[in-house]
C-alpha cells in the first residue's frame, strides 16, 4: 500500500473506532472550516457576524468562536492584514504582534520563536521550540518549516502563554497556528508577480474550483521567488542570504454530505540558497588597566586574534562597520545548502448525530542541508565539507483524533481527544579543523603567551620565529614549545561523518470543556497526559588523531605546581580537542534512552457582565519534552576528559515545564476594540542551549532553595552545586494591550504594546539535581534573558478610500514596531547588546471593482534600520568578553581577545506588485 496508502487507511480506521461514542444530549460549540463558503459538514453555523469586522472567527480552542469571545491571550490576523503587511511566513508577523520575535541564526533550518520573551535559543535540532507551530492543523517540529512561503493564507492565531492542553507537549511559551486557503465550489482564482530591490522576483497564484458539483472541489498553490543576497563575500564575489524557493500546495475538498467530508493536502517547498552569513560586530581586545579592580577595563591598541588572522591572510571587511554587509568566506568554500520540506495531510470532519468527530492525520519529510564555513572568515579554520555529510532530516507522523458535543441542554459543551506522533530524526555532522587550522591555533598560542607580532612567524612550525622559539623555550619549556609545534600540524582533520539517529514517540490523552454557570459566568478545564520516549543512537568516524597525542604529553602539566604551565597546557589541548574532536570517538557507540511522562492541563473562569466586555482569569501548566543534545562536545564536562559509552547520559536534558496565570479584559464594538492581559509564568528546568565560541551547552536552568553566597556567579563551572531544592530557575511577567479603532469602514488603526519582564532567578544552577552553572554564563542570575525587549509598541493604520464612482478604490497602509534594547545572546555578552530600534513598512495602491485586480507599490523597513538577530562569539577566534574582564579581571581574564559575529536582519527592501483575481 505505501506510507500514503497507509496514512489514509489509519485516519479513516481511527474515524470508524470513533464513531461508536454515541450522539450527546446537546450540540456544543463546533470547530468550522475558516470559510464562509464552505462550512465542515453539519457544523454549527458560523457565529454570528460581529458589528466589527475585525472580530473574525478563530479556533484557539479548538471551537469556532469571535476572538472577542475567547477567554485567552490571542491575536489573529486575516488575509486582508497579512497581504498589506507583506508577510509570507512566520518571522514577518513579528511585525504585527509585539510578544513575538523570530530570528533564523546558523541556516533558515534553526529559526526560533519567542512569544513573551521566552524561546529556545540555539542550532541544536535536539532541542524542540518552546512555540509550537501549526499548519492546517498539523503540528511542525521546528519552527523553521514555518520560514516557507505558505501560499495564501487565511488567518494566522498567535496563542500567548502555555497551550499544552490542546496544542501538545512543546508549546510551553506558546503556539502559532497557520490556516490556509480552503478549496471552493466555485471556480476562481489570483495570480500576483512582484520585483523589488536585490533582484527580488516573486510570483504566486492559485486555481480552484469544482470537479464534481457540490460534492467535489480543488486548489492548487504556488510561489516562486528569487532574489539577490544582502550579504557579499569579498573573496568569492558572492552574495549570502539569497532567495532561490518554490512552493506548490495541491487540495482536494470531498463533501458528499452535509454531516461528511474530507480534506486532503499534498504540499512540497524546495530551497537552495546561502544562508547565512555573519558580519564581525566586535574586533577590540579589551584589558585589565588596574588589576584586583573589578569593573574596569581599556581597549588595546591592536587585538593579537586580529593580528594572527591578518598574517594568514585574513580580511574582516565588516571590522568597524559591520551594516556594511561585507564577509569574506574560505576561498572555493561558498556554500549554498538545498532544503526540503513536503508532505500530506487528511482532515475528516463526521457529524455522528449531534457528535462531532475531527481526525487529522499528518506525515511529513525534511531535510535541510548543513555545509558551512563555520568561523565566518577567509582563513581556513573550520568548515563543513559539501560533500552529503551534513544535514538534518526528519520524518514524522502524526494523528490527532477530536470528539466534541453538548450536554445539559448546552450547559456543557465537551471535548475528548487523543494524540499520537512518531518522528525519527538523523542528524548528519562532518565539523573540520581547516587547511589554516594548526597554523592559526599555534599562533593564537604564541600569542597568548607573548602579544608581540615579532615572536610569531605562521610559516614556520610552532608559527614561532627563530627569535621566538628562543624567547618563549625559555619562559614556559620546551614541553609546551613541541606541544604547540604538533598543534601547527593539524590540517583538514576532524569529524568525517558523525551520525545521530533519534527516535521519538509520543502519545497524549486530553480532555477540554467549557460549563456555562449561568448565561454569562463560564467555566472551563483541561487536562492532558502526556508521554515520551526518546531513544538515541550515535556513531562517529573521526581522523583527529593529534589530540590523544596532545594529551598523552601535555596530561601531566595539567597537575603542575606552575599556574601558567598549568594554564599553557589547558590552552593547547582545548585548541587539539575541542568539542571532543578526537579519533579517540571512533566508533564508539552511544547509545540512550528516555521516557517520560507529564500532567498539564488548564482552568479559566470567564464572565461577560455585558454583551461587548469579557473578563477572564486562568492558570496553565505547560510542558516541552527533554531529550538529548545532538553535539559531541557535551559528551564529557571537559575537554580533557576522554568519552566512553557510558557519556551518553551526558548528552540528556530534562523537560521543561512551567505554571502560568493570566487575567484579562476584552471589549469589542463596531467601532472600537480593546484586550488586556496580565501574566506571570514560571518555568522549571528551562532548556538553554548556548554556544561559548567553542561548545555548545546545554543545561536546565532552575534556582536553587538556599543561597549559593554567589558561587553562580563566579568564574567557576564546579563551584555552586545545590544541595537543597531546585525550583523555578526563570520568570516571565507583564501585560499586553492590543487595540483597534475603525471610525469609517474604510479606517482602521490598530495599536499593541508588550511590557514583558522575562527575567532570571537568583542562585541558578544548571540541572534539575543542582549541578553547578557553567562559568561562561556567569551574567545570568537575576538579569533579563536573551532576546526580551522589556518594551515592544506595534501600530498600524489603513485607508481605502474609493476613487470615483467606478468601483476603484486607493490603498494606504502603514505599519510600525518600535523595540526597546536587549541583548542578543544566551551568555548576555555586552559586546552582544543590542540597542532599541524602530521598523516601519508600508504600502500605497490602487485596486479595481470587487478588488479584480491591483497595483501596489511597497516598503520593508523603510528607514533602513540596522539591528542584529542574533550574535554570537567567533568559533574559536579568541577567549573572553569585555563582561569577564570587568567581573573578574586579573589574572584569569586579564584580557578579553574574543571576536564577536552578529547574524544581522534584513535591511530595507521595496518593489510593486501587480495582483488579479478571478
Amino acid at each position: 500500500m505505501g506510507k500514503w496508502g497507509c496514512l489514509l487507511a489509519t485516519t479513516a480506521g481511527a474515524a470508524i473506532a470513533l464513531a461508536g461514542a454515541g450522539p450527546a444530549a446537546a450540540q456544543g460549540l463546533r470547530e468550522v472550516v475558516p470559510t464562509q463558503k464552505e462550512q465542515a459538514p453539519g457544523a454549527q453555523p458560523t457565529p454570528a457576524p460581529s458589528a466589527n469586522t475585525a472580530d473574525i472567527v478563530v479556533t484557539a480552542t479548538r471551537r469556532s468562536q469571535r476572538l472577542s469571545n475567547v477567554p485567552i491571550a490571542v491575536s489573529a490576523y486575516s488575509t486582508a492584514a497579512l497581504q498589506n503587511s507583506g508577510a509570507t511566513d512566520i518571522r514577518q508577523m513579528a511585525q504585527l504582534a509585539p510578544s513575538l520575535i523570530v530570528s533564523s541564526t546558523g541556516s533558515e533550518a534553526n529559526a526560533t520563536a519567542r512569544l513573551r520573551g521566552i524561546g529556545t535559543v540555539g542550532d541544536n535540532p535536539g532541542l524542540e521550540s518552546s512555540v509550537a507551530v501549526f499548519i492546517d492543523g498539523v503540528y511542525r517540529s521546528r519552527t523553521g518549516s514555518g520560514l516557507n512561503d505558505l501560499g495564501e493564507v487565511e488567518r494566522i492565531e498567535v496563542l500567548r502563554g502555555p497551550q499544552g492542553t490542546l496544542s501538545g507537549r512543546n508549546s510551553s511559551a506558546g503556539a502559532i497556528s497557520i490556516y490556509t486557503k480552503y478549496p471552493d465550489f466555485t471556480f476562481g482564482g489570483y495570480g500576483e508577480a512582484t520585483y523589488g530591490n536585490f533582484n527580488a522576483v516573486r510570483l504566486a497564484g492559485a486555481l480552484t474550483g469544482p470537479v464534481v458539483a457540490d460534492k467535489l472541489a480543488f486548489r492548487v498553490d504556488g510561489v516562486f521567488a528569487k532574489r539577490d543576497g544582502f550579504y557579499h563575500d569579498v573573496v568569492n564575489d558572492t552574495d549570502y542570504n539569497d532567495r532561490n524557493r518554490y512552493f506548490v500546495r495541491g487540495q482536494l475538498f470531498f463533501k458528499p454530505s452535509a454531516d461528511f467530508s474530507i480534506r486532503l493536502i499534498g504540499d512540497y517547498t524546495h530551497r537552495d540558497e546561502k544562508c547565512c552569513g555573519a558580519v564581525y560586530i566586535d574586533t577590540r581586545e579589551k584589558f585589565d588597566p588596574t588589576p584586583g579592580a573589578p569593573g574596569d577595563y581599556e581597549v588595546a591598541a591592536q587585538n593579537r586574534i586580529v593580528s594572527v588572522l591578518q598574517s594568514l591572510g585574513g580580511v574582516l571587511p565588516s571590522a568597524g562597520n559591520p551594516y556594511n554587509r561585507l564577509i569574506a568566506n574560505t576561498r572555493g568554500r561558498a556554500y549554498s545548502n538545498v532544503t526540503t520540506d513536503y508532505g500530506v495531510s487528511a482532515r475528516i470532519g463526521w457529524n455522528i448525530g449531534s457528535v462531532q468527530l475531527i481526525s487529522i492525520s499528518a506525515y511529513r519529510e525534511y531535510k535541510a542541508g548543513g555545509a558551512a564555513d563555520i568561523d565566518y572568515g577567509n582563513v581556513d579554520i573550520g568548515y563543513r565539507p559539501d560533500d552529503g555529510n551534513a544535514y538534518r532530516e526528519f520524518h514524522t507522523f502524526t494523528q490527532e483524533t477530536r470528539l466534541s458535543g453538548g450536554l445539559f441542554g448546552g450547559r456543557l459543551d465537551w471535548l475528548v481527544g487523543g494524540y499520537y506522533a512518531h518522528e525519527d530524526l538523523e542528524v548528519v555532522d562532518n565539523l573540520k579543523f581547516g587547511s589554516q587550522y594548526g597554523a592559526f591555533a599555534a599562533c593564537r598560542m604564541v600569542a597568548t603567551i607573548n602579544p608581540a607580532a615579532a615572536l610569531r612567524n605562521p610559516a614556520n612550525a610552532g608559527c614561532l620565529s627563530t627569535a621566538g622559539r628562543t624567547a618563549l623555550t625559555a619562559a614556559v619549556g620546551p614541553t609546551i614549545i613541541g606541544g604547540i609545534d604538533r598543534l601547527s600540524t593539524m590540517s583538514n582533520v576532524g569529524s568525517l561523518r558523525d551520525v545521530y539517529d533519534q527516535g521519538s514517540r509520543n502519545w497524549a490523552l486530553f480532555t477540554h470543556n467549557i460549563f456555562k454557570l449561568t448565561d454569562t459566568l463560564s467555566v472551563t478545564g483541561g487536562l492532558r497526559y502526556t508521554h515520551e520516549s526518546k531513544t538515541l543512537n550515535a556513531a562517529f568516524n573521526n581522523n583527529n588523531t593529534a589530540c590523544p597525542a596532545q594529551q598523552a604529553a601535555l596530561g601531566p602539566l595539567l597537575g603542575s605546581t606552575n599556574a601558567t604551565l598549568r594554564s599553557l597546557a589547558a590552552g593547547i589541548i582545548t585548541l587539539t580537542c575541542t568539542g571532543n574532536s578526537s579519533s579517540a570517538l571512533t566508533g564508539l557507540p552511544i547509545r540512550d534512552k528516555v521516557d517520560e511522562g507529564q500532567l498539564t492541563g488548564t482552568a479559566v473562569l470567564s464572565w461577560k457582565p455585558v454583551p461587548s466586555t469579557l473578563l477572564y482569569a486562568s492558570y496553565a501548566r505547560g510542558y516541552k519534552a527533554g531529550g538529548f543534545n545532538l553535539d559531541r562536545s557535551d559528551l564529557s564536562a571537559t575537554v580533557f576528559a576522554t568519552p566512553t559509552a557510558a557519556s551518553a547520559v551526558n548528552l540528556r536534558f530534562d523537560p521543561e515545564t512551567v505554571n502560568a496565570y493570566e487575567m484579562g479584559v476584552k471589549y469589542s464594538s463596531r467601532q472600537f476594540t480593546a484586550n488586556l492581559a496580565a501574566y506571570r509564568s514560571e518555568f522549571r528546568n528551562f532548556q538553554l542551549n548556548t554556544f561559548n565560541g567553542t561548545n555548545y551547552i546545554v543545561q536546565n536552568i532552575g534556582s536553587c532553595g538556599t543561597s549559593l553566597n554567589g558561587a553562580d556567579r563566579d568564574e567557576s563551572s564546579t563551584t555552586g552545586a545545590c544541595t537543597g531544592k531546585v525550583g523555578t530557575g526563570v520568570v516571565t511577567q507583564g501585560f499586553e494591550l492590543e487595540g483597534g479603532a475603525y471610525p469609517a469602514p474604510d479606517v482602521t488603526f490598530t495599536l499593541g504594546y508588550t511590557y514583558a519582564h522575562t527575567q532570571y532567578r537568583d542562585n541558578l544552577v544548571g540541572s534539575a539535581s543542582g549541578e553547578a552553572l557553567n562559568a561562561a554564563l556567569f551574567l545570568l542570575p537575576g538579569n533579563q534573558m536573551s532576546n526580551a525587549p522589556r518594551h515592544t509598541v506595534t501600530s498600524s493604520a489603513t485607508w481605502t478610500p474609493p476613487l470615483g464612482t467606478g468601483g476603484l478604490t486607493a490603498l494606504f497602509y502603514v505599519d510600525s514596531r518600535l523595540s526597546s534594547d536587549y541583548n542578543t545572546g544566551s551568555d548576555l555578552f555586552a559586546e552582544k547588546n543590542q540597542d532599541g530600534f524602530f521598523l516601519v513598512n508600508a504600502r500605497v495602491g490602487v485596486r479595481g471593482r470587487d478588488q479584480r485586480w491591483a497595483l501596489e507599490f511597497w516598503g520593508q523597513n523603510v528607514f533602513d534600520t540596522d539591528y542584529q538577530q542574533v550574535a554570537f562569539s567567533a568559533p574559536f577566534q579568541g577567549a573572553g568578553s569585555v563582561s569577564q574582564v570587568q567581573r573578574f579581571g586579573s589574572p584569569s581574564f586579564a584580557t578579553g581577545n574574543a571576536l564577536f559575529a552578529s547574524f544581522l536582519a534584513e535591511p530595507r527592501t521595496y518593489g510593486v506588485t501587480l495582483r488579479s483575481r478571478f
